[in-house]
Order: structure tokens, then sequence, then C-alpha cells
């Protein structure tokens, strides 16, 4: 329910504020019955697939168990919808159906992180990434919870500017809204599972430490691991060694203090454990594609001119 409601209502906002129906919405079921959400509440008035006409693109909302949800005639549809070339979309688990299909093949996608290790495994065909959203052409996947806004936020820009993307957000009471290279947070168990306590000790250790960062020797004295363990431990379930994902986490944890606060840049340089803000911009932009500085710039940049642009009256 959540992920379905964070796509529809940046369309309903885009219509409001624009004045015009810029967009049309449909909630489809194949057989045109309402269907339970896992909170079991449920939407209406829903429509058959063969009677929703046409459309510009179709999104698959899934909850949990979404395997037991995924039938024959489901998979059937979708792929007649590819064969006409109607882009396809999925909104958290939603990206399953489109996997079963084989319709996510030689894309690359993402879905909520609970799935991404299952995915991983039984469709090794995609190009699976851990972005809240992924663009690939026809298709447009997204993780879960509150994602899909960013995901439609981003599609509403496309289509009518940064200005009423903008406006949304701030209906929506959204300080930020996220772009394609923002990562969905992973957690390490998740990623590893809940039976090597000693490498999430570690990370914990590491992740308590971000302004002073930690020596190997410091981390292998405070946890009783030697250094040979604690690299074998990263090459082997993080496929990195221990100073790259140190870094990372600091580097992440930087983005979050540049986009979401006002600290100076060599503030949170300091903060982060970076030695000058030489070094953390060469890092950061290793990591990001661009200069701390440009980041910032970017979001604080605000669109020029008051008036809204005209909308375009094709309905998506």
């Amino acid at each position: 329910m959540i992920a379905l409601s964070n796509a529809v209502e940046p369309l309903r906002m885009a219509n409001s504020l624009t004045g015009q129906s810029v967009y049309e919405w449909s909630i489809v079921s194949l057989d045109g019955q309402p269907t339970p959400a896992s909170n079991g509440l449920q939407l209406s008035p829903t429509v058959p697939l063969e009677q929703a006409g046409t459309f510009d693109m179709l999104f698959v909302c899934g909850g949990v168990n979404v395997q037991d949800a995924v039938s024959p005639k489901v998979l059937a549809a979708l792929r007649r919808l590819a064969e006409r070339r109607v882009p396809l979309g999925a909104l958290c688990t939603g990206g399953y159906a489109l996997a079963k299909a084989g319709l996510l093949d030689k894309y690359r996608a993402t879905i909520h992180w609970e799935n991404l290790s299952a995915l991983r495994e039984e469709f090794p065909r995609i190009q699976l990434s851990d972005q809240l959203f992924t663009i690939d052409r026809d298709r447009f996947t997204c993780s879960g919870g509150v994602a899909p806004l960013d995901l439609m936020l981003h599609l509403v820009e496309a289509k009518l500017g940064a200005r009423v993307s903008q406006l949304i957000s701030e209906q929506f009471i959204v300080e930020r809204a996220r772009s394609d290279r923002d990562r969905q947070y992973v957690p390490l168990r998740a990623q590893i599972g809940v039976s090597h306590e000693s490498l999430i000790k570690v990370a914990q250790l590491m992740e308590e430490n971000i302004e002073r960062p930690l020596s190997l020797d410091e981390i292998a004295g405070a946890t009783g691991l030697s250094r040979r363990q604690i690299e074998r431990l990263f090459k082997r379930h993080l496929n990195c060694v221990p100073k790259r994902y140190y870094l990372q986490m600091r580097l992440r944890r930087a983005r979050e203090l540049l986009l979401q606060t006002s600290m100076p840049i060599i503030d949170i340089t300091t903060a982060c454990g970076f030695q000058s803000p030489p070094h953390f911009s060469r890092c950061y932009r290793a990591q990001f594609g661009c200069p701390p500085s440009a980041e910032r710039h970017t979001r604080q940049e605000k669109p020029a001119g008051p008036a809204l642009p005209a909308a375009e009256s094709a309905p998506a």
C-alpha cells in the first residue's frame, strides 16, 4: 500500500498544481476485482486489465509473499504487454513478476533489499543493483517503501520540469527528492546473513568510529580477530577489502550530511574522518561522480521563475 500510494499521489499533485489533467491512472487487476494489500486494505474502483484500454505505462505493485501471487495468467498478460512494446515498471516486489516473466533479462533493475539476494540467484541474466530506482530503456523498477515517490518525482521532472517536481516535494514535506544515484540502505545482516557475527561486529565498530577512523590493527585488537581474518571475511562475504568498505561507509555518511544539513564542507570533512577538503573531494568524486560542492549546489539550486510550465495533455 505504501509503495502504490507513493506512486499515485505525485501524479495527483501534478494535476492539482498545473490545473490540468496531465496524468490519468487506473488500478488494474486481471479480473477487475480489488486485491487486498499486505495491510488488509484494498483500493477501488479496480478495472479488468483487458478493459483498461491503451495506456502509456504499466506498473506492477507487489507486497509480501509475491511469489504466490505471480500466476501463469499474470505472466502471460505481462508478456503480451511487452510484445505490444508497452513500457513496464515495478514497485517494491512487483519486480519479481517482471523477472519471472523474463522481461528484465539483460536489463538493469532494482527491487526491495530483502529480495535482492534471492533474485540474483534465481535470475542471473538481470543486472540487479541496490539503487533506489533504476530506469533502463522501457523498464522502470524501484525498491519499496517511499522509493516510488522518488521515481515519480523524477518522471514528473522529465515531463513537466524541475519547478513542478519541486512544488510536489514541498506539498509532501519532502526535503530532497533522491535520484537514481542514491542507494537503498541494505542492512549488513541482510547481505551476509545472521551467522557471520564477527563481520557484523567489525562493521559496527567502523560505524561507531566515523570521525576518527580506526586502523585495521586497532579493529583487530578490539574484536579479537587478526588482520588476516578480517581481510578474509571482507573478501569472502563483501568482495572488497576492509579499507574500501570503511571508506564507502564514511562517504555515505558525508553525503547524508551534505544533502540533509547546512554543515560547511570543511566540517563534514572532519566529521567523516578525511585528512583535508582536497582529499575528501577526490574520494567523493570517485564515488559519486561529482565533487561535494557541485552536489550541494545542485541540491540548493532553485529553478528560476515563479510560473508553472505548460503541462502536456497526454496522459501517462
